[in-house]
């Protein structure tokens, strides 16, 4: 039951708050996520990591066909739900200093979203894993076209085209599937495993399971929505989508894909390794090229879901365990790195890097939690980033030594497109925009001080993590080498 205690308990309090009005909204939507919070750590200081499943409810959904409302927890689950009722706190928290229209509507529709992205890290039938994919995508379509920037119903609209495109090949490879497993069917996780198809078959169900999620990361060359989505989209979207909602690909691959299709993967892994490693460069040169912060962010994002993309396909133990900790990695930094572009947007008015200069004369919080979160994600030793990178590197360079040798120019071109940054943006003489700008507020703090935290926790303390997920991921890959 605390599984599903865990889905449901936000879809309950987002009913609530849509009954209040005004900042009592967001005061009910933040002691909700705060409950959540408190449900997942419950659920870590009860889980054992030994690649089992627990939690487990499995109930019937639509009897007649074998499909069960089957739903639970292993090592690589608890950590996507950990990183999710970790991020959600912080980025309610983060909307303190704005003021939006219809703030009830706003804030359970961040509830809802939360519902979809927990009911996906859980699912453990294909169809329920389909169904909280849709629910997780209506929220952030609302967020990002009611309450976004210039051009925002365009471009949401873009991004709903091509997520929902994504997402109907994925249906058809479900269906397909559940037609071939035996006797009434099933759709469940374990019956798809155990399903014996020729190469042929698990080719083409390779793209179009591949399709789905490498939109979602996103992956070169399905990344096009992307950037204008996370820049149009208001600062708590942008934080949702980064954060937590691109982490539903990943993981997505690492369930539904690897294991499902082993011999379509080890087909077209080297073409996807090679488009995880365009994305890479092209991400990070394109990010090189940005005047606006928000912007640069975006098209790093592109660069660093490459890395994991490329060591998720390389089918080994640091590969896949690189994955697992960088999603956590990257969402703590992205999230944080989105947060401070937000607070200097709302003191300055701008975004543009030129229009910025000499604000860390005045602010010593600001300045060492932004270099701290940027540090993280250029992978300094000591912080999270450099965990996550080192492994993943590791892994690609296992599977091949020149595509690990190019994949590790993500360190390099990180650091010359974050420095330049924030050289350019904290250091400098003051302006007239930038004259009077002010440090950290208490709630401000509030939200940076934990992902600071985290940085060092993550980076100092890996093991803390990576043995929850190890004996699960050691189970995978057992499935996908049968």
């Amino acid at each position: 039951m605390l599984t599903a205690l865990i889905i449901l308990w936000p879809a309950l309090a987002a009913l609530l708050v849509l009954l209040v009005k005004g900042d009592g909204a967001r005061k009910i939507a933040f002691g909700a996520a705060l409950v959540e919070l408190v449900l997942g750590v419950w659920a870590w200081i009860n889980f054992v990591p030994n690649g089992s499943t627990q939690f487990l409810l499995n109930e019937p959904w639509i009897a007649n066909a074998g499909i069960m409302f089957k739903v639970g927890i292993d090592g690589i689950s608890l950590l996507m739900v950990l990183l999710t009722v970790f991020l959600i706190p912080l980025i309610i928290l983060s909307t303190a200093k704005h003021t939006y229209e219809k703030p009830s509507s706003f804030y359970a529709l961040i509830l809802f979203m939360q519902t979809g992205l927990l009911g996906v890290f859980t699912a453990l039938d294909a169809f329920v894993f389909y169904f909280f994919w849709e629910v997780a995508l209506i929220p952030i379509y609302f967020i990002a076209g009611m309450w976004g920037g210039e051009n925002r119903v365009r471009v949401t609209f873009k991004f709903f085209i091509y997520t929902v495109f994504g997402s109907l090949f994925m249906l058809a490879a479900f269906v397909y599937l559940y037609f071939q497993t035996p006797g009434t069917h099933s759709s469940e996780e374990v019956a798809f495993y155990q399903l014996v198809l020729d190469a042929g078959t698990q080719s083409w169900l390779f793209w179009f399971l591949f399709i789905a999620f490498a939109i979602k990361m996103p992956v070169f060359p399905f990344h096009t929505w992307q950037p204008d989505t996370y820049t149009t989209a208001p600062a708590a979207g942008t934080m949702l989508l980064s954060g937590i909602m691109l982490k539903m690909g990943i993981y997505g691959a690492l369930r539904w894909l690897l294991p499902v299709v082993p011999l379509g993967v080890s087909q077209w892994a080297n073409v996807v390794l090679v488009l995880a490693i365009i994305g890479i460069i092209y991400g990070a040169i394109i990010a090189i090229r940005q005047q606006d912060m928000k912007r640069l962010v975006a098209f790093s994002s592109i660069s660093h879901v490459g890395l994991i993309a490329a060591g998720l396909f390389t089918l080994n133990h640091h590969g896949l365990q690189g994955a697992m900790i960088q999603m956590l990695s990257h969402g703590v930094n992205v999230v944080g790195m989105f947060f401070i572009i937000d607070i200097i947007q709302s003191r300055t008015g701008t975004r543009e890097i030129a229009a910025m200069g000499g604000i860390t004369q005045n602010t010593p919080f600001l300045s060492v939690t932004f270099l701290v979160l940027l540090l993280g994600t250029v992978a300094l030793p000591l912080t999270n980033g450099f965990v996550g990178e080192f492994l993943l590197l590791m892994g690609v360079y296992q599977y091949n030594a020149w595509m690990g040798a190019v994949a590790g120019l993500t360190i390099i071109l990180g650091a010359v497109y974050m420095l330049r940054m924030f050289q350019r943006v904290m250091f400098g003489e003051k302006n007239e925009i930038t004259q009077g700008f002010i440090d950290l507020t208490f709630n401000e703090k509030a939200v940076l001080v934990p992902l600071v935290v985290m940085v060092f926790w993550i980076g100092l303390h890996p093991n803390t993590f990576l043995m929850i997920s190890e004996p699960a991921v050691l189970k995978l890959l057992d499935v996908i080498k049968r």
